[in-house]
């Protein structure tokens, strides 16, 4: 049974750092595309990163330049590396894959999901 979890996600100031893991239980990890998402409160769930298979990034442009993606395939592990944190930050963060190789940043083209990490950012 495919398997995505979160951990990494906490409380902390505005201008702090986190990093998000996501342990995938996925036969061929190292084919998928791996993407991060958030959900604040009464939004809508916006792409925030995506790394491909052969390490290609690509990010929102909210987090361009603070956030960094980055995956151990020897691992089965995704990362999230958050940086400058800001309060319009604060969202629970899911990863999930997708057997596209082109970095999609829509939720309907990713197959798995996990359950989700929060991270609040206190200004």
């Amino acid at each position: 049974q495919v398997k995505l979890v979160e951990s990494g996600g906490g409380l902390l100031q505005a201008g702090g750092s986190l990093r998000l893991s996501c342990a995938a239980s996925l036969r061929a990890f190292s084919r998928y595309t791996m993407g991060w998402f958030r959900q604040a409160p009464g939004k809508e769930r916006e792409f925030v990163a995506a790394i491909s298979w052969d390490y290609r990034m690509s990010y929102a442009d909210s987090v361009k330049g603070r956030f960094t993606i980055s995956r151990d395939n020897d691992k089965n592990t995704g990362y999230l590396q958050m940086s400058s944190l800001k309060p319009e930050d604060t969202a629970d963060y899911y990863c999930a894959a997708s057997t596209s190789g082109s970095r999609p940043t829509t939720p309907k083209d990713y197959e798995y999901w996990g359950q989700g990490t929060q991270v609040t950012v206190s200004s």
